[in-house]
């Protein structure tokens, strides 16, 4: 059966969703990049020991208060609700809902501010259990610095909800910001604040939450006021968009969904492990975010505000076709990427933190966490387009199901597997566990929407894994020669690994490209628009 061709309008909003992912994906690289410089920065003057699990275990506490108030998700139940009235000429009501929900929120989250505040030291004996048992001294360190970094939960909750009406809108590149700056912040208080305080980690939390504040709350706050926000103080409970809100969040309040309680569960067991365990787990579970942030996250949210525009238009044969693709294209993407992290996990490990105080004898453990981890990066990153599917025809409810039953399942597979296998059971279940909750939502979402191309989906997944037979031959080599030497220094490790990187993604292309897969076209049209700029260049 040949494709049915693209209608002008859903051509423009594919253009639409390609250019918002680009945004997405540039500046959420940038954020990644800068994630990485962060953590380099973080091992380079502290390393790996118990002031950096202190450090680590210190987001536990704001982490718990994310969780309990649901801060990711009440921005991803406001965008539908703000778009369905933006998208249906409705703008009052819909700075109505954003007013109320804004003024609500912010007393419920100060209010837990306080409380958290309050009750630091209780608290971090709950979330560190295993440090409360074999190094209790570290309790007051983690509280304190817990109590620094719980102002910025604000900033996330509230700077939240203000991108969301820029989500909305489909303005991406302001959003983009904030992590960048918080990381930035972070970087400030590790490199400069550090010097000054005792111990130094101290100084990532000021820089940490001084971050938050400007780039999740005061950046989007004078970008939406210059936009035309309507903004009043509003307890108004009674509004339909409002009740409609809430709603959808009550679901996630409720439950103990996966990705929000991922890192917590993985911290709170590796705080039964020797010193160092825990920076070991956070060290490898960042680098395998940055595919997670690069694909998964950038195209979710690129995608999020079209398929809500898509629901409220009823256009359901659109949506469905601008959620094929996109998942699609995420696993296309993904998978080489995760191949050749696993292959070539000591010498990513090695370019990005093997200086100061992480010795080369650090590299080892964090390597064989990462290799863990990369089992999974594909679902993580399918994770969230699908989320925001559900999102998208506002169902909350059924994704928060799926990953409270899906935590469950990470939990026990820990339990049977930490016994065999010690800490390195955490990084494997917590790549078993996603698999299992994408494939879920993936089925349950199917009916819900008209049909999901199940079927092209897992094509696409064996194709990848197919054409990743480039990336294993590149990362055999360099891993087998003098190439994947971890005592070459940091800049030619992160050049050659880059170089094998650029080498085996082309190969990926030929070979996917021989198999017939539509994503490599993705390619040909980026490397079209490159010599068109050359060319227009060279006229010049």
């Amino acid at each position: 059966m040949s494709e049915i061709p693209p209608s002008p309008s859903e051509s423009s909003v594919g253009n639409g969703v390609g250019r918002a992912g680009t945004i997405m994906v540039v500046s959420l690289l940038l954020s990644r990049v800068l994630g990485l410089v962060r953590d380099s920065v973080i091992a380079g003057m502290f390393g790996r020991n118990a002031f950096t699990d202190a450090y680590r275990l210190s987001f536990q506490i704001p982490d718990l208060l994310f969780m309990l108030v649901s801060g990711g998700a009440l921005s991803s139940a406001f965008i539908p609700v703000f778009s369905e009235y933006w998208h249906t000429n409705r703008q009052k009501d819909a700075w109505k809902v954003f007013s109320a929900v804004l003024t609500i929120m912010s007393v419920i989250v100060f209010a837990f501010i306080v409380i958290s505040g309050i009750f630091a030291l209780p608290l971090a004996h709950a979330v560190a259990l295993g440090k409360a048992k074999t190094d209790p001294e570290l309790l007051p360190l983690i509280a304190h610095m817990s109590r620094i970094l719980l102002p910025a939960q604000f900033a996330f909750f509230i700077g939240g909800l203000m991108m969301g009406t820029l989500y909305a809108r489909k303005v991406f590149s302001i959003p983009g910001l904030g992590p960048n700056i918080y990381n930035i912040g972070i970087i400030f208080g590790a490199a400069v604040l550090g010097r000054f305080i005792e111990p130094g980690v101290i100084g990532m939390c000021y820089g940490a939450t001084a971050g938050a504040i400007i780039g999740n709350l005061i950046v989007p706050f004078l970008v939406i006021r210059r936009m035309g926000m309507e903004f009043k103080p509003s307890f108004d409970i009674h509004h339909e968009g409002v009740r409609k809100v809430f709603k959808l969040v009550l679901p996630v309040i409720l439950g103990l969904s996966l990705p929000s309680v991922f890192s917590m569960i993985m911290q709170f067991f590796g705080s039964y492990y020797p010193e160092g365990t825990n920076s070991t787990l956070d060290y490898a579970n960042k680098l395998m975010q940055a595919p997670l942030g690069i694909f998964g996250q950038s195209l979710a949210l690129a995608v999020f505000p079209v398929l809500t525009q898509f629901r409220a238009e009823d256009r359901m044969d659109l949506f469905r076709r601008q959620l094929d693709s996109t998942m699609r294209t995420v696993m296309y993407l993904t998978v080489p990427a995760s191949v050749l992290m696993a292959m070539l996990a000591p010498q990513i490990v090695s370019a990005f933190f093997k200086q100061g105080l992480f010795k080369i004898e650090d590299v080892p453990p964090v390597a064989l966490c990462l290799r863990l981890f990369c089992i999974g990066i594909w679902a993580w990153c399918l994770h969230p387009v699908i989320m925001r599917a559900f999102y998208s025809i506002q169902d909350t409810k059924t994704p928060v199901v799926i990953g409270t039953v899906t935590t469950g399942i990470f939990v026990l597979l820990i339990l049977a597997l930490r016994g065999p296998m010690g800490y390195l059971a955490l990084p494997l279940a917590g790549s078993i566990a996603p698999m299992l909750m994408v494939v879920m939502m993936a089925m349950v979402l199917t009916p819900r929407i008209g049909g999901i191309d199940i079927k092209g989906l897992a094509q696409t997944l064996a194709k990848a894994f197919v054409g990743s037979l480039s990336v294993v031959v590149v990362g055999v080599i360099v891993a087998n020669t003098s190439l994947g030497s971890l005592d070459q220094g940091k800049i030619p490790t992160l050049l050659i690994t880059l170089g094998a990187f650029l080498v085996a993604m082309w190969g990926y292309y030929f070979i996917t490209k021989a198999l017939g897969m539509p994503e490599s076209a993705y390619v040909e049209r980026a490397m079209a628009k490159i010599n068109r700029r050359r060319t227009a260049s060279g006229e010049r």
